[in-house]
């Protein structure tokens, strides 16, 4: 590739670009199912940069990289990432030394900032702001179970935070519509919603506080945990406000029969899902951690310039 690209938000990307990703993944995942690990990527390195706990993030993109014919390294604290030297000066020496950078942050500036400086592609693996990823693989799911996504329903039940941001930047470029049932006090405030739209022309979503009304024409309902990492503190209180918005069997029932539950894990049973629905016939969330990596081999195999 001649353009440096970097994947920061799925605002780095068109809606023909994210079809591409998927046709990529869709046509990779068919070799793979068959046994076929086509090393798209030979002698490609990733360099992986994390700052908070990781299961799915972390071994999706480096067994991705492999199966790619590709290799990856996890790069610790010994690295000094953010405290031994300027952002300046670690982007641009480790974008001449690897091919691609995947980074999971605790703040959005950071890896914007990673991004601006490096000389290579930077991926984003999760920050308090977007986990575009995670709804790259969110929308291949979908795709996988209906066939087309285009005027479908996406239910959003539980706290407005990164992943559901991503989600809908995802479902504004996929022609879906999103219906959010989130507490009043944990809504996106006036300037946020305002920046999504302005972002998403078109963008076709609805947000109260009636998780049975979100979920009653949707082909997938989604929740996640109400205590994401740092918001420790505010545990008690959040269990409380959002305990009527559990996802359970009751909720279930209001959406259409073949409605699939997601959820991007890990997951508080008992808490935002109960275990009759995240362990029911409808509930995709082995299928949808499965394609993070899917997903993301499309992705870098997209932005690496691979011929597929």
């Amino acid at each position: 590739m001649t353009d440096l690209r970097h994947l920061i938000t799925l605002n780095d990307i068109t809606t023909d670009e994210m079809e591409r990703i998927f046709q990529i993944a869709s046509s990779i995942k068919a070799k793979f199912r068959e046994g076929v690990r086509e090393p798209l990527l030979p002698s490609r390195v990733m360099a992986l940069i994390f700052e908070k706990q990781s299961l799915r993030t972390r071994v999706s993109f480096e067994s991705g990289m492999a199966h790619l014919g590709g290799s990856s390294m996890y790069l610790g604290a010994d690295v000094g990432f953010g405290k031994r030297e300027s952002m300046s000066d670690f982007g641009r020496v480790l974008g001449k030394l690897v091919d691609v950078v995947v980074i999971r942050a605790k703040r959005h500036d950071m890896v914007a900032s990673l991004a601006e400086h490096c000389t290579c592609p930077v991926i984003n693996g999760l920050t308090d702001l977007a986990h575009p990823c995670q709804a790259l693989a969110d929308l291949l799911t979908i795709l996988e179970e209906f066939g087309d996504v285009k005027g479908r329903t996406v239910a959003w039940v539980g706290d407005a935070n990164n992943v559901s941001t991503s989600l809908i930047r995802a479902c504004g470029k996929a022609g879906m519509k999103i219906t959010m049932a989130v507490p009043k006090a944990y809504q996106y405030d006036d300037a946020t919603l305002a920046m999504l739209r302005d972002e998403c022309p078109g963008l076709d979503l609805s947000i109260s506080e009636d998780p049975k009304e979100a979920v009653r024409e949707a082909s997938a309902i989604y929740t996640d945990v109400w205590v994401s990492m740092g918001q420790e503190e505010e545990e008690a209180e959040r269990k409380a406000t959002f305990s009527p918005f559990q996802v359970n069997a009751a909720l279930m029932s209001a959406a259409p029969s073949d409605a699939i539950f997601l959820h991007c894990l890990p997951a508080k049973r008992g808490q935002e899902v109960t275990d009759e629905v995240i362990d029911s016939p409808n509930s995709r969330i082995i299928e949808q951690a499965a394609n993070r990596m899917h997903a993301q081999k499309g992705a870098v195999a997209w932005i690496l310039g691979a011929e597929v």
